[in-house]
């Protein structure tokens, strides 16, 4: 692991040198809603990290909050990966279920003391009182009830008298805030839903800003590790905890950037939507980046750690590439894994000029790799190579088997063609080859030169195995959703061909199948009878682009050092533009950074805001599609202005076309500069809003679907996701999929099982 030391380890040290903290406490507190994925491996990684590195320890809590979304077996997933990560909790799993009574109590203090209020707003109300960034908010009439009428109310919400929604608990702090986390946050709101574990016992339960600081203390927790989007919540945090004049010591809560991957999606609603949906098989599906998907694809706890170790901890959110997460499997797997051989895509070979059989014994290590270990390789009279190991009319820098061009078996023979046969069609079923029997691996004496060698399997000995290769989900690097889900990203192959040493009575085995990748023996499905091995990854990154540049540029430095945790400080200008995006037009924290870091995105950004007033969709397209071809084009060598873009988007606010067509239309774009509303009328992509026409494929998607519509009529509501996503695909993403919402809403509704 790198030792370096990055800015949370700094504040412990500098804690722990004043006296402020005699141990580190740390948690990891999820909610159990979702099973955890990549993300949450960071924050394992840091905060059982820190607490192990300081002699300290780590609480895992399940911050179950919300009886609605919350499952036991998501509890599990949650204990078990960070058991597999390698390592342990403090005593027993927390929830904060545990402090119900004791966060109640606290509530109740804040009304005695004045400092909370029952408010019987409308949740539309509360949102429009609360005002903006530029307007003070205007604080509810229900802030005036006495102390006694507000405990009243409060034990008789918990008492469960109430409707949900009909009342919620909120802090008085103040309406005109310029932190809007600040103006009077819900501190409890109703739900009458049964609790995991809690059973009926509540109809109230604490919002996450009010819990979360509360069951901090009530463990002793020193150091409370976020990720920067509750960077605003700090405040509410720190002031629950000086009015309710909590003694020392308090916990104090310290931000980090959170991981963001590209092709990759993390949010919990969007994976959710994957599983529910049936776009994935299950929350361990190898594609999803859960940890579970990670496990069962076969990464190691070591290369996830690493992975972690690598992307540092920033103070600046950035974007990771996902082949820097490849490259840590690959490093891990290259000097612990047996090399061995299979053929995915069988081409039978009959020997003409060899008779009998023989073992032949192979390193299952190179020679770079410090590691013995041997097997047995039968070879016999038929063998099989890959097909696309031979090519009959081979291009230029073709090294393997031709008419022409002899080839090594490798740890065998050098062979060469002798005939070639083909069926009816012209395809080619067999080559008949003659074998060299001086060219013995070790021990050559034929003096022929060949330029490569190729895998093979002997035809009677191979074993025939399930082989699952499974890509990137997304094909593009900033995903939204099912729409962008690439076709591709699962093949399976049903008769490749290993050799035998490969079945072995260790299932739980990775192997890297030599000029193919690395593969895992799938955990769950794999049997004696029906041998099946996941591709973990490829020995190469196939996604990447040739680098057009060798020099390294100021803005792939920056992207460096970012990663490693260095974050280089914004100047002034930056800094300006920066938190003009943030207060001004609403951009998030992510696209606010990327755009304000960048001069030339920036310039083209405010020129296609002149063009049309719509930030947040600008910004989208600008900081994910237009910095892209910025990393491979000069902003001049560019053929569309920021006047197009500002065109395509106004096409999406207009509902003219959806999100996935406009990524077509850029893509067509880049490539011709054709203005984006004549793509779209010469291309017939206008988005399709009438319901007389989205209705028949919606009944057509239902009537294939009975089983699912049983299971949303019983009360599976998320599968409302499936459907939609299944009419958009039906529509190659024409469909308006807010159109497609209301309607499949409807029509579920009203279906008949």
């Amino acid at each position: 692991m790198n030792e370096s030391k990055n800015f949370l380890r700094t504040i412990v040290e500098e804690d722990l040198k004043s006296g402020k903290c005699k141990e580190v406490v740390t948690r990891f507190p999820p909610e159990p809603n979702g099973f955890p994925h990549i993300g949450h491996a960071k924050s394992i990684f840091i905060n059982f990290g820190i607490a192990r590195d300081y002699n300290g320890h780590c609480n895992l809590r399940m911050d179950d909050t919300n009886p609605t979304t919350e499952d036991t077996k998501y509890v599990e997933a949650l204990k078990d990966a960070v058991e597999w990560l390698g390592y342990e909790w403090d005593g027993n799993v927390r929830f904060t279920s545990d402090y119900f009574s004791k966060i109640y109590d606290y509530a109740i203090e804040l009304i005695k003391i004045g400092k909370a209020y029952v408010d019987s707003l409308t949740e539309e109300e509360i949102r429009e009182y609360r005002g903006t960034v530029i307007e003070a908010g205007k604080r509810s009439k229900y802030a005036q009830r006495s102390v006694q009428e507000n405990l009243d109310l409060f034990e008789r919400m918990k008492n469960g008298e109430f409707q949900d929604g009909e009342h919620v608990l909120r802090a008085k702090i103040d309406m005109s805030a310029s932190n809007m986390k600040m103006r009077d946050p819900l501190l409890y709101r109703i739900r009458h839903t049964h609790h995991f574990r809690a059973g009926d016992e509540w109809a109230v339960y604490p919002m996450y800003d009010f819990a979360h600081c509360l069951s901090d203390y009530i463990e002793g927790v020193s150091h409370s590790l976020c990720t920067l989007e509750f960077e605003n919540n700090r405040d509410i945090y720190n002031w629950v905890l000086e009015e309710l004049n909590l003694e020392p010591p308090r916990p104090y809560q310290y931000e980090f950037a959170r991981l963001g991957i590209n092709y990759t999606v993390m949010s919990k609603r969007k994976l959710l939507e994957l599983v529910e949906g049936d776009f994935v098989k299950g929350w361990d599906d190898p594609r999803l980046p859960t940890i579970a998907g990670y496990r069962r694809k076969g990464y190691t706890p070591e290369s996830i750690l690493n992975f972690c170790d690598l992307v540092g901890v920033a103070k600046a959110n950035s974007m990771v590439d996902v082949s820097q997460l490849e490259f840590c499997i690959r490093d891990d797997l290259n000097t612990k894994v047996p090399r061995v051989m299979c053929v995915l895509d069988p081409l039978k070979v009959t020997i003409a000029n060899y008779d009998g059989s023989e073992e032949l014994t192979a390193s299952y290590y190179p020679d770079d790799v410090p590691k013995e270990g041997s097997r047995v390789l039968p070879f016999s009279r038929e063998i099989y190579i890959e097909r696309d190991d031979f090519n009959e009319n081979p291009p230029k820098g073709y090294f393997r088997l031709t008419p022409t061009q002899s080839v090594r078996l490798k740890h065998a023979y050098i062979i060469s063609c002798k005939e070639i046969i083909k069926d009816a069609n012209g395809n080619i079923t067999e080559i008949i080859a003659e074998y060299h029997p001086t060219s013995k691996s070790g021990s050559d004496t034929s003096g022929i030169k060949v330029k490569s060698a190729i895998q093979w399997v002997s035809a009677k000995e191979a074993k025939k195995v399930e082989v699952r290769l499974y890509d990137r989900l997304f094909s593009c690097e900033a995903p939204q959703g099912v729409e962008d889900i690439n076709p591709d990203s699962l093949k399976v192959v049903k008769n490749a061909l290993v050799e035998p040493a490969v079945i072995t009575d260790k299932p739980d085995e990775r192997f890297q199948f030599e000029r193919q990748g690395y593969f895992y023996a799938d955990p769950i499905d794999y049997t004696d009878e029906k041998p099946v091995f996941n591709k973990i990854v490829g020995l190469k990154d196939s996604w990447s682009k040739k680098s057009q540049k060798t020099k390294t540029t100021p803005k792939q430095q920056v992207k460096k050092e970012q990663i490693d945790g260095e974050v280089v400080p914004m100047t002034e200008t930056q800094k300006a533009l920066y938190d003009n995006y943030i207060n001004e037009l609403k951009l998030n924290s992510e696209l606010s950074n990327t755009l304000a870091r960048d001069e030339q995105l920036s310039a083209f950004y405010k020129e296609a805001l002149n063009a049309l007033e719509s930030p947040v969709n600008l910004a989208n397209i600008i900081a994910n599609e237009v910095a892209r071809e910025l990393k491979e084009h000069q902003l001049s060598e560019l053929k569309f202005t920021p006047k197009q873009i500002a065109e395509l988007v106004k096409m999406i606010d207009d509902a003219t076309i959806s999100n996935k067509i406009a990524k077509q239309i850029f893509e067509e774009m880049t490539k011709s500069g054709e203005n984006p509303k004549k793509i779209v009328e010469d291309k017939g992509l206008i988005q399709i809003s009438d319901p007389a026409k989205i209705s028949p494929i919606i009944d057509e998607v239902i009537a294939k679907n009975p089983d699912n519509l049983v299971k949303f009529k019983a009360g599976n509501t998320k599968l409302l996701g499936f459907f939609v996503g299944q009419v958009l695909k039906a529509t190659g993403g024409k469909a308006n999929p807010k159109v497609v919402n209301e309607l499949v809403s409807l029509r579920l509704q009203s279906a008949e099982l």
